[in-house]
């Protein structure tokens, strides 16, 4: 696990001292080295944190054994082994490390990008053919391991995280209208968008080629191509085969040259890779979990009922508003852009309070968007019934005017007509700003007529779902459109620059592509049964933990961000959203978001959600646009 640079440019363009600069900006990522490449083309520069093979030969940028390609590499493949036996079983490779970078290379050498089938694993990955001056880029199948980049048709630079590529003179850092409008909508910016013009996440699934004047990009693999005509119907069936799937991905995971532990939260994903891991480790797992003063938020409770359950080494760490004081200006700095999932903050807690006693953790991102775990799940469910569809608009105006707890809920009958249903459905799940909201609320320069082709990716998206093996149920396509840009984004975004702030690796079971692509085809009846969601991982869950551990209502690893913005962080809000700040960025009206203050201290609590969008932006904007 590590942190990656480069760059690529005929014309000289980038420094040997930007490149360092550029590199040591995410020194976190790997503490324990550094490396660096240059040629007359390519530079390229690692930070290491050791995982496997400890020793300073499996450090990089790597050569390989003809000394043709280097690399630098970050994530872990955990099959290496098997791919090392073949290659020298096929070719007779002899391998001076026991690193997974080494096969990786060689692998590369032997077949080119079609090695890419063969990893199973997280990664970001370069390796420069110093031969044909090639630069090869590639980001693991899901999008577990975040690569950006920028290019202008000559020259070429990469990076693990944004702040390194703000840190050459070359690259401009225009603000990105259409960002914004996806961030207001979705909480956050969804690839192949950065906040910066000239700045690109690479797409999960996807290799690049560039060359001298030339860039080749090829997808590999696809969540939506996964889906096939066919669906496992027999709930034994599923449940044997999921459970091999599952305890052979945790099996690859908890192997490590350094401690591993869990993130156990006490909810179904997170204690059933506990419970692999407990059966399958030689040694007493660590788990590690955050709870918050405040109860209605509070599941370290259900955490350690479990963790006593399965007799792990159970650590845990209570919350209090001063703690999220502390990470706030940290989270700017650590995320980059603007980034709106507040559960950001004890994330970063826990990630700090795991790297006191391990280097490796197992998280649970994924069950919930695999087995149709979330509310709006139910939601995508309800909205696509004939009679709601008829009737959506004046059952909107009623739950808009009930002044009641279901008031929050008009949002949801508010969609546009149109394949952006999905990232409606997820946008108000959130109690975001709808695609209306921001037609009134944006100024002119950040207009939804100037915008109207910034959801277009996502509109896209809603016409490929409908062409896919099958025709799927609501839910699942709402899970579908979440796999590809929520869980990549967000959830996959906050885990990553979190423990990675803390020098910390986090690995995700579920994310295993071999279990992605069987749980797409278990059928949805297998997963939503009888009003339980998750169902047959909660079958596969009660043959380690008792059932009654669970018998509670879903609980998402929220803080209590709406109560401390009526108090303790108030000063957010004045800080932040003031007339002066909002007049100096003219990005939206400020008698719309004086008019959102008001409603919210005056009982409409649930904007909460929308407040800290605009908090998020205009601090992030105080602090990168002068």
């Amino acid at each position: 696990m590590c942190g990656i640079t480069g760059y690529y440019s005929f014309n000289n363009k980038f420094s040997e001292a930007e490149l360092h600069e550029m590199t040591n900006s995410i020194a976190h990522r790997g503490p324990n080295a550094s490396g660096y490449y240059r040629d007359q083309v390519v530079g390229l520069g690692h930070r290491r944190l050791s995982i496997i093979d400890l020793s300073d030969s499996a450090n990089q940028p790597m050569h390989s054994s003809d000394n043709r390609y280097v690399m630098v590499y970050n994530g872990e493949v955990y099959n290496y082994r098997e791919i090392a036996v073949e290659l020298k079983q096929k070719y007779k490779t002899n391998f001076h490390t026991s690193s997974d970078s080494e096969v990786i290379l060689e692998a590369y050498v032997r077949y080119g990008p079609d090695f890419l089938q063969k990893l199973n694993g997280m990664f970001a990955i370069a390796i420069y053919d110093k031969l044909k001056n090639e630069l090869f880029i590639c980001r693991d199948r899901i999008g577990i391991k975040p690569l950006y980049y920028f290019w202008d048709g000559e020259n070429f630079a990469f990076a693990s995280e944004l702040k390194a590529l703000t840190k050459t003179a070359y690259i401009p850092l225009e603000l990105n209208k259409n960002a914004i409008y996806q961030f207001l909508h979705l909480g956050f910016i969804p690839a192949p968008q950065s906040i910066y013009q000239s700045v690109k996440k690479l797409e999960a699934g996807t290799w690049m080629k560039i060359s001298e004047k030339n860039m080749h990009s090829e997808k590999y693999w696809t969540v939506n191509q996964a889906v096939t005509g066919k669906t496992v119907t027999k709930e034994k069936e599923a449940i044997v085969k999921l459970s091999d799937l599952l305890m052979s991905s945790v099996q690859y995971q908890i192997k490590s040259d350094v401690p591993f532990g869990v993130f156990l939260s006490g909810g179904i994903d997170s204690s059933l890779v506990t419970a692999y891991a407990v059966n399958l480790s030689g040694v007493k797992v660590n788990t590690f979990s955050i709870g918050f003063e405040e109860n209605r938020y509070n599941e370290s409770v259900y955490a350690k009922a479990v963790a006593n359950h399965l007799g792990t080494n159970h650590h845990e760490f209570i919350v209090s508003y001063n703690d999220a004081i502390g990470l706030i200006d940290t989270i700017f700095d650590t995320y980059s852009e603007p980034f709106a999932d507040a559960s950001a903050i004890p994330t970063m807690l826990v990630s700090k309070l795991a790297q006191q006693h391990v280097t490796v953790t197992l998280s649970g991102e994924g069950g919930d968007e695999l087995f149709l775990g979330y509310g709006a799940y139910q939601w995508a469910r309800r909205l696509n019934q004939p009679v709601i569809k008829a009737l959506r608009k004046p059952i909107a105006s009623a739950l808009a005017h009930s002044h009641s707890r279901f008031e929050r809920h008009a949002g949801y009958f508010k969609y546009p007509e149109s394949a952006l249903q999905y990232s409606h459905t997820l946008s108000q799940e959130q109690y975001y700003f709808t695609l209306a909201n921001l037609d009134n609320m944006l100024t002119s320069g950040f207009a939804a007529s100037q915008g109207a082709t910034n959801i277009e990716q996502l509109s896209r998206f809603g016409v490929e779902i409908e062409h896919l093996g099958r025709d799927m149920e609501p839910m699942e396509k709402q899970a579908l459109f979440d796999l590809n840009f929520y869980l990549q984004d967000d959830l996959l975004t906050k885990v990553d620059r979190a423990s990675m702030h803390f020098s910390l690796e986090t690995r995700v079971p579920y994310l295993d592509h071999r279990i992605i692509e069987y749980a797409l085809n278990i059928s949805s009846s297998l997963k939503y049964k009888n009003g339980t969601a998750k169902y047959i991982l909660k079958e596969i869950l009660y043959q380690y933990v008792p059932k009654k551990f669970f018998d509670r209502p879903k609980q998402g690893f929220a803080i209590p961000l709406e109560k401390w913005l009526n108090n303790e962080l108030r000063f957010l809000i004045e800080d932040n959203l003031s007339k002066e700040v909002i007049g100096k960025y003219g990005v939206v009206k400020f008698e719309y978001v004086e008019q959102l203050k008001k409603e919210f201290f005056n009982g409409k609590s649930y904007y909460y959600s929308r407040l800290w969008l605009l908090i998020v932006l205009h601090k992030w904007l105080r602090i990168n646009v002068k």
